[in-house]
């Protein structure tokens, strides 16, 4: 995988910069502006993703890889989320 969580880190402290930079005009300032909304969607997202993929650790953890909720962790156990109809 390319992206970590730590770099998602490092780009919302660059934007932080960036946005702190006094030197930057008014219409500068609008398109970082407009450009940290955009960061701070998609990296709502990642967190939320992250977070789903920890919940199911802990499930994991908690209750031993044999559970019965195995085939909804796609993320850990690399099984698809839906296998076909069991005869």
């Amino acid at each position: 995988m390319k992206n970590k969580l730590t770099d998602l880190n490092d780009h919302l402290f660059a934007q932080l910069e960036r946005l702190s930079d006094e030197e930057l005009t008014a219409e500068e300032i609008a398109h970082e502006v407009s450009r940290t909304d955009a960061i701070v969607k998609v990296s709502e997202q990642i967190i939320g993703n992250a977070t789903i993929v920890l919940r199911g650790a802990e499930l994991v953890a908690e209750h031993g890889g044999k559970g019965t909720f195995e085939h909804m962790l796609p993320m850990l156990t690399g099984k698809a989320l839906v296998e076909g109809p069991k005869k």
